[in-house]
């Protein structure tokens, strides 16, 4: 093989690899995060949406627990969470919400963390047993309109009470309405409701997937 015949196929397999490359969609796009494996792995929904809203709880001492508990405000998630996420707020945009997230993945000794704080499995699941949040399948949410408004859904997030179960009917009809909302459209996007709280769903595929401890850089 003579130089210049070897000069030429190099060439071509070059530029072969940069148009495979660009044909490579982003997860700006929407597409299955880039580097993803397993539908297991965790990802930043950040890096695969904009169409979200954020007050995550846990990062501020704005919570029942009086305290901050994350270095940092993220929401990691199982990419198959994400994925699943991303379909519901889709729904919710066509009807002129958007999801606004409170908590997303909770690292194992975040759990920890919290159960130092108020060990009682009422208000913190044990991390002997975990939850499904440590399993990043879980997510703590609520809706907010055009004006970014938090919908009424009768109580706090985070309210601990009879009030906050959706079988909960002593309460106004905007409230039942916008409850029955969010859980229509997350059921249908493969969630399960967490019966005595309105915010937490949890995605039905995620409830057999390993308790974690992976955590995430804060910049």
């Amino acid at each position: 093989m003579n130089s210049s015949f070897r000069l030429s196929l190099v060439m071509v397999l070059f530029l072969l690899f940069v148009r495979c490359k660009a044909q490579v969609p982003s997860p700006s796009n929407g597409a299955y995060p880039i580097g993803v494996t397993s539908d297991t792995t965790f990802v930043n929904l950040k890096d695969y949406s904009d169409d979200f809203v954020y007050d995550m709880k846990y990062a501020t001492k704005d919570n029942f627990l009086k305290a901050k508990v994350y270095d940092c405000a993220e929401c990691y998630l199982r990419s198959k969470t994400v994925i699943a996420l991303i379909e519901a707020n889709k729904e919710f945009i066509r009807r002129g919400y958007r999801i606004k997230i409170f908590d997303c993945y909770r690292p194992l000794e975040i759990q920890n963390k919290m159960w130092e704080i108020v060990s009682n499995p009422i208000y913190v699941a044990d991390p002997a047993k975990g939850s499904i949040h440590n399993r990043g399948g879980a997510v703590d949410i609520t809706l907010v309109d055009a004006g970014g408004r938090e919908l009424d859904m009768g109580t706090p997030f985070d309210y601990f009470g009879i009030a906050a179960s959706h079988s909960y009917i002593n309460t106004s009809e905007t409230v039942q309405e916008n409850r029955k909302l969010l859980k229509s459209v997350m059921t249908t996007a493969n969630f399960n409701a967490f019966d005595s709280e309105w915010w937490h769903y949890n995605l039905k595929s995620a409830l057999n997937d390993k308790i974690s401890n992976v955590k995430w850089d804060c910049d």
